[in-house]
C-alpha cells in the first residue's frame, strides 16, 4: 500500500499476511497510525521511492482522523513512458504507473457500444488492452485476476465506452519478443474522469484524435523466423476464424457481427516454395515481389498482354521469362497471416516483402535452371510443369486435410 503523510512524504506500507485481516483499511482515508515499526525497503517491486518501509505490527492501531487539519492528497503517480518501460524490462525493480487510451481490448476495437465476455475473462482471469500515450509506440498491457474484474465493471458501469486507461504498479516484461506490461497484487485501475491524470488525459486527447491514432508499426511488430510447419500449426489452432458469408468474410466471433468489404484491387501472384521440411503456396500481393522478378507487377502484367495480344484461348501462351527466372531461387519472406488464410480453404500464405538473398546461388540450383536446349523443355514446357505440380500439390493437401 501507499501511504501519504501531511507533508507530502509517500511511503511504502507492509501488512504482513497473517495480519490481512486484522486492518480495516479504506482508499482515501485519513488515519492516525501508531505502534508501527520502519524496515528498509526492498530492491525489487517497490512502489515508492523512499528507502523505508511502514511495517504494521501485532499492536498497530488505526484511527480514523474526522475532519483533518491539513489536506492530504489522495493519490500519488509515478508514471513511466515507452522509453523508460524498456529500459527497465525484466529488471524486477520498481513498479511504476501507466496512462494512456486504449486501442483494442481483448481483441476488440473501441466503439460506442462495445461489450466484454465476462464468462471469458472469468475463465482466463486476465485481458488484453493494447495501449498507448499520446503518438508514442503502442504495448500489451496484460491485467489479471482483480484488476481484470475491476476494468469490466468500470466497462460496465461507464454510460459511454471509456477512452482513458490509467494502470499503477505495472511490471514491465518481454513477451513474445516485444515489450508488455504486466499487473501485480498491487495494480488499481482508473479510467476517464475518475482521477485527475486521467481528466487531463481525456480533455487532450479530445483535442487531438488525429495524433493518437498515428501507431509506430515497426515497434510493436517484430519479424520472426519460422518455418512453414509452424505457420501451418498457427493456422490451424486460431480459435477466431472468418466465415464466408453472403457478399463477404464475417467474424463468427458472437459479438461482432460486422462485415468486412475490401474494394482496392490488386495484383497477385501465387509461387509454390519449399523449405526442404513442408510446401507451401505464398501469394504475393502488389509489388511485394519486385524484389524476386526485378520487375513492378504493373509492368509484367502490361508486358504479357502486349506479348500475347490476339492469342486464342485454345493456345499456350509464354510465361514472362522474369516469372521462369524465379524457379529453383532461394529467398527469406517476411509473411503475414490473416483472415483470408484462416479459413481453413485456402493453405496460402500472404507475403508483405522478399529480401534481398545474402549471396549468389550457384547456377546448378534449381530444377528448371538449364537452358531450354540442353533440358529439351520450352518455356512453355516448364510453365506447364510447375502449373501441374502446383495443383497436383494443393489436390494431396486436400485430401490430407
Amino acid at each position: 500500500m501507499l501511504l501519504i503523510d501531511q507533508e507530502g512524504t509517500v511511503i511504502q506500507g507492509f501488512v504482513p499476511a497473517g495480519r490481512v485481516g486484522t486492518f480495516d483499511m479504506v482508499a482515501g482515508f485519513v488515519y492516525n497510525l501508531s505502534n508501527f515499526f520502519g524496515s528498509r525497503s526492498k530492491d525489487q517491486y517497490r512502489v515508492a521511492d523512499h528507502v523505508a518501509t511502514v511495517s504494521f505490527s501485532w499492536n498497530t492501531s488505526l484511527a480514523v482522523v474526522e475532519n483533518p487539519p491539513v489536506l492530504i492528497l489522495d493519490d500519488r503517480f509515478r508514471f513511466h513512458n515507452y522509453e523508460e518501460f524498456k529500459a527497465n524490462c525484466d529488471s524486477r525493480g520498481d513498479l511504476y504507473d501507466y496512462v494512456g487510451h486504449m486501442n483494442l481490448v481483448n481483441g476488440q476495437t473501441i466503439t460506442d457500444h462495445m461489450i466484454l465476455d465476462e464468462v471469458d475473462i472469468a475463465e482466463k482471469r486476465h485481458l488484453c488492452v493494447h495501449v498507448q500515450t499520446h503518438d508514442g509506440p503502442v504495448m500489451k498491457l496484460y491485467l489479471w485476476d482483480k484488476a481484470a474484474a475491476d476494468i469490466f465493471q468500470k466497462f460496465k458501469s461507464y454510460g459511454n465506452t471509456p477512452s482513458v486507461l490509467l494502470v499503477t504498479t505495472e511490471n514491465p516484461k518481454h513477451l513474445g519478443g516485444t515489450l508488455a506490461l504486466t499487473s501485480m497484487s498491487s495494480t488499481r485501475v482508473f479510467m476517464d474522469a475518475d482521477v485527475q491524470p486521467t481528466r487531463d488525459y481525456l480533455e487532450w486527447l479530445n483535442s487531438n484524435s488525429d495524433i493518437a491514432n498515428r501507431i509506430a508499426a515497426e515497434v510493436v511488430t517484430k519479424p520472426e523466423s519460422v518455418t512453414l510447419e509452424e505457420l501451418f500449426s498457427y493456422i490451424k489452432q486460431d480459435s477466431s476464424k472468418a466465415v464466408k458469408g453472403p457478399t463477404s468474410l464475417i467474424c463468427n466471433n458472437k459479438k461482432c457481427v460486422k462485415t468486412e468489404v475490401t474494394g482496392v484491387p490488386q495484383y497477385l501472384t501465387r509461387i509454390s516454395v519449399y523449405d526442404k521440411t513442408e510446401q507451401a503456396v505464398f501469394v504475393i500481393l502488389g509489388d511485394a515481389g519486385k524484389e524476386l522478378t526485378g520487375k513492378h507487377a504493373s509492368e509484367l502484367v502490361a508486358n504479357y498482354f502486349e506479348a500475347n495480344d490476339g492469342v486464342g484461348a485454345d493456345l499456350y501462351v509464354l510465361v514472362p521469362q522474369a516469372l521462369l527466372d524465379t524457379i529453383g531461387k532461394t529467398r527469406k519472406f517476411i509473411v503475414k497471416v490473416s483472415d483470408h488464410n484462416l479459413t481453413g480453404k485456402t493453405q496460402t500464405i500472404t507475403v508483405t516483402k522478399i529480401l534481398p538473398p545474402e549471396a549468389p546461388l550457384p547456377s546448378t540450383v534449381g530444377v528448371w535452371s538449364g537452358s531450354s536446349g540442353s533440358s529439351g523443355d520450352t518455356a512453355c514446357d516448364k510453365a506447364r510443369k510447375a502449373a501441374e505440380i502446383l495443383k497436383a500439390d494443393e489436390a494431396k493437401r486436400h485430401k490430407s486435410g
